[in-house]
């Protein structure tokens, strides 16, 4: 009599959504708010100050930004503008990057693809949340300098805010939100596939191909190449500047589109005006990278004593 064998069936992992905890927001905000208190704002106002004033060469920016106001022009933008984008950016990606990770995984997406959709939404997320409202205010106070050469005293920065919001409302203050998130989905989305690439090279040339951990320096390599090279859509960030910049030029066009900034960007710079501003910003993708590679295990464990939870975040 033949033998019936059994086989039992395996069944595939059960797909869980990642848990948000506050553990991982305080981290997220902690890490964020250093990076952009110490070397974070003055190479974003450099960065600014270089795709607004786009004849300028980088020690010509940094001449200017000091004219402003010596060490503090170099932190204008900063309070409150800067912290309140810092202290909330980390919490909205994290919140939409879990939701859409897991909703693209649910649709069969392998790892590799919902972390990179995760990222993207997340990214655009953040844009129409918060980041399109402080990086307009950031960039008001950087351009709105001239008001103060031609000897008026500039308004503070919160009468700054109610004077756009009553003469344009909601669209006014969140002027070059789309160019933001074009930014912020591209940065994403580059910066996680860029850092994955780099760390697998890294990873063969060390012969840690058998899953490994990575040093600390190697980390830091692998994601700030990852954040220099995601650098390629600076084009985007020169837009998005013109757009909410408050230099006057009577040739710029009054309604301006993304496409209709390109177009006066390249009439007027050409191509390397598209890309002024790229070296303090692959200098501001090392920094991040440092700030969240580097510091990230020391203020993970501060951040698990204070709050008692295991923090699951990666930095």
């Amino acid at each position: 009599m033949a033998q019936v064998v059994q086989i039992a069936s395996v069944d595939p992992p059960k797909l869980e959504k990642k848990p948000v905890k506050f553990s991982n927001l305080l981290l997220g905000a902690g890490l964020n708010m250093f990076e952009v208190t110490t070397l974070g704002q003055p190479l974003e106002v450099i960065k600014t100050s270089m795709a607004a004033n786009r004849g300028d060469s980088f020690a010509g920016a940094m001449s200017r930004i000091w004219g402003r106001g010596g060490v503090l022009g170099y932190y204008q933008g900063l309070i409150p503008w800067a912290w309140i984008e810092a202290s909330t950016k980390g919490a909205v990606l994290l919140f939409v990057a879990s939701e859409a990770e897991y909703y693209a995984k649910s649709f069969g997406a392998s790892d590799f693809v919902g972390g990179i959709s995760g990222g993207m939404a997340g990214g655009v997320a953040q844009a129409y949340a918060t980041m399109g409202f402080c990086t307009c205010m950031k960039t008001v106070e950087i351009t709105k300098h001239k008001i103060a050469a031609k000897g008026v005293k500039p308004p503070g920065t919160f009468a700054t805010f109610m004077d756009i919001y009553r003469k344009e409302g909601i669209r006014g203050i969140n002027k070059g939100v789309n160019a933001v998130a074009i930014r912020q989905t591209t940065n994403w989305g580059s910066r996680f596939g860029l850092s994955r690439l780099a760390e697998t090279g890294i990873r063969k040339v060390s012969g840690k191909e058998d899953g490994q951990k990575l040093g600390s320096f190697e980390k830091i390599l692998a994601s700030g190449l990852g954040g220099g090279l995601s650098a390629w859509n600076q084009p985007i960030e020169v837009i998005r500047v013109e757009m909410q910049s408050k230099t006057e030029d009577p040739n710029r066009p009054k309604k301006l589109t993304v496409g209709k900034t390109l177009k006066y960007i390249y009439q007027n710079n050409g191509i390397r005006g598209l890309y002024r501003g790229v070296t303090p910003r692959i200098g501001l993708g090392v920094w991040q990278t440092i700030c969240m590679v580097a510091l990230g295990d020391m203020a993970k464990e501060m951040v698990e004593k204070v709050t008692g939870e295991t923090v699951t975040a990666k930095h």
